[in-house]
């Protein structure tokens, strides 16, 4: 009789049921694994075999057929040595079969080492997220992977399990203790080799300090306004300037200003970071917005993920963060283009022959770039000596629907020395906030936090998730700013989208001014941010 065990495959963060069943029969010694299991998984049999002779008991020595089900859906991982090992235990009869062993409310997944012990995998999170929504009993897991586990141990019983020893004294005498919320893994007693429950621990709601403080960065008090309308409505931000004007401090500081991830969105940024597998051994739920920075040699897959196994690019990696592209011409045009789509959904679509899967994608974009090869075009440091056709080519490396896509175009001038040394052309707010010894980021950030939670409250989202639909209803103007909308769209060749995207920049100023209605002086600050786009980039408009 076959036994059988249950784990799950990964499809994007999402989790799909597994049904592992292994039969040992009479015939030549062979070891077959079925299913459209990946080399990793084709490889179980070398890690089996070690373990199971280091912990005393017999390794596969008959006719050993593993069927992974369904057989259709491809599957990939070490973390199926756990439930492989445990099916063929059962199959040999060489540990009995219990109710949570073999029946489908236990979950089981981990790699299995050498000398049987259990070793940490990607894509624990998904796994226990789905358990959860599945309404699964039990799951148990390698103790490395506790932390992450533990953000829903309140919804069903986790075990956090060292080794093969640990899990058989389990499943046979109950000898492991349930994972608490917040736990971080058991530790063996050298007394009765039992886990002991882990003390629980809150979701922390702190906010966290930024690694950089916007009034670290002397002038630019326009970037710093702008930065401040996109981190309270997710817009996204195009920085153009001279060399050494500050566009990467400043796209460092914007993550400061964000408001701390919710639980949902932890647990959406962790489970891309658990599946990409860069989420740091023992560490739990990730609490500060990511900020990503590729190089701009990254390619297509880098940016927006893929490949055979499809996992999250860095647009994904950067969800709910900061997406910063710097020496944004220099990026493979193709790759650019290839963010489009992304950018406008919100989300990333992996298509195969067999499957499809989705990642989310919905970060701060924010590209830098030179105005020219040199990059002192209309610098006051240094006299630009590109040849007009050389700058025209460099600026039209990035796409016009690129272009469009971007809802701040900001202009990153040069500061004089004396405004530099002095901090002279700080905002009132920026002076008093170093007066007081105080942080204008903290400052920055409790206002961007007010204007996403009077979003939040009025549309259940940000306003840079509104549809054209909803923006007819939520995003009303007066009369005066109805008039001003009008000149702008002959003035600046706007399109549809553009208008859209034009509304809601104008709808998050007016929430940053507690305005239930959009009125002329928000759609002209609005409109200020497309007119820096022909100052910025004059060759290209």
């Amino acid at each position: 009789m076959p036994a059988r065990v249950v784990t799950a495959a990964l499809r994007g963060i999402d989790a799909i049921p597994v049904a592992v069943e292994v039969d040992v029969l009479a015939g030549l010694p062979s070891f077959t694994v079925v299913g459209l299991g990946d080399k990793t998984i084709q490889e179980s049999r070398q890690r089996l075999t070690a373990a199971l002779t280091h912990i005393g008991y017999t390794p596969p020595r008959r006719k050993t057929i593993v069927s992974l089900a369904p057989a259709s859906l491809r599957k990939e991982g070490s973390l199926y040595d756990l439930p492989i090992t445990l099916g063929f235990l059962i199959a040999s009869k060489q540990i009995a079969p219990t109710p949570r062993s073999v029946g489908d409310g236990a979950w089981f997944a981990g790699e299995v080492g050498l000398d049987g012990s259990i070793r940490p995998v990607h894509g624990v999170l998904p796994i226990v997220l789905a358990a959860a929504r599945a309404g699964i009993g039990e799951l148990y897991i390698p103790a490395g992977n506790a932390a992450e586990a533990s953000a829903v141990a309140d919804q069903l019983k986790i075990y956090a399990v060292n080794s093969l020893p640990e899990l058989i004294a389990h499943l046979t005498v109950s000898a492991i203790s349930p994972l608490d919320k917040g736990g971080t893994g058991g530790i063996s007693s050298p007394h009765n080799g039992v886990l002991q429950p882990l003390t629980p621990r809150d979701f922390p709601l702190d906010f966290p300090e930024p690694e950089i403080d916007f009034a670290d960065i002397k002038g630019q008090e326009h970037a710093k306004r702008a930065l401040l309308i996109a981190a309270a409505s997710s817009h996204h931000v195009l920085l153009v300037g001279p060399p050494g004007t500050g566009k990467t401090l400043l796209a460092r500081a914007l993550a400061g200003i964000l408001p701390p991830l919710t639980r949902q969105e932890s647990h959406t940024v962790t489970s891309l970071y658990s599946v990409a597998g860069e989420l740091a051994p023992g560490s739990g739920l990730i609490r500060r917005r990511p900020y990503r920075s590729p190089h701009h040699g990254a390619s297509s897959v880098a940016l927006v993920g893929g490949g055979s196994y499809p996992k999250p690019g860095e647009i994904s990696l950067a969800h709910s963060g900061v997406l910063f592209l710097d020496e944004l011409p220099e990026f493979p045009r193709a790759a650019l283009d290839q963010l489009r789509q992304p950018i406008e959904d919100g989300k990333v679509t992996v298509s195969r022959a067999a499957h499809t899967v989705q990642f989310p994608a919905r970060p701060i974009l924010v590209g830098a770039m030179n105005p020219c090869p040199c990059g002192f075009l209309g610098s006051m440091r240094k006299e630009c000596r590109c040849p007009r056709g050389t700058i025209i080519r460099y600026q039209r490396r990035i796409s016009g629907p690129l272009l469009d896509r971007f809802d701040l175009h900001v202009l990153v001038a040069d500061i004089p020395l004396k405004a530099l040394l002095n901090g002279q052309g700080s905002s009132s707010a920026e002076k008093g906030s170093l007066a007081a010894g105080g942080q204008l980021s903290a400052h920055l950030a409790e206002q961007a936090t007010a204007a996403r939670d009077k979003a939040n409250q009025r549309q259940g989202k940000t306003n840079a998730e509104l549809t054209p639909r909803e923006i007819r209803r939520i995003c009303r103007i007066d009369s005066q700013a109805e008039k001003l909308l009008y000149q702008a769209e002959t003035r600046f060749h706007l399109s549809g989208r553009g208008i859209h995207r034009l509304l809601k920049v104008a709808r998050t100023i007016a929430d940053l001014n507690s305005a239930d209605d959009i009125h002329i002086t928000h759609l002209a600050e609005a409109l200020q941010y497309r007119e820096q786009l022909q100052q910025a980039l004059p060759e290209f408009v």
